[in-house]
């Protein structure tokens, strides 16, 4: 098996702390190996277009003056 290295903010460590009756490692391999099978069942035309889509909206929200529309903070 294969290790990886995830960082996570502090206060979020803080929190994962008060629940230590969690796995957090066997939570997130979960978590990958279900984005994961998600991610298959996707066809290859619609792939294309959903990572078009996503790498559109980076753009987009890179480029937007934020400070005159905070909608574009919780995107």
């Amino acid at each position: 098996m294969t290790n990886i290295t995830l960082s996570v903010n502090d206060a979020v460590y803080k929190k994962m702390k008060n629940h230590s009756e969690i796995k957090w490692s066997e939570f997130v391999r979960k978590a990958i190996q279900q984005r994961i099978e998600e991610l298959e069942k996707v066809s290859p035309e619609k792939k294309e277009s959903l990572l078009t889509m996503l790498a559109s909206q980076d753009v987009l929200k890179k480029d937007w003056d934020n400070k005159k529309d905070a909608r574009w903070d919780r995107v």
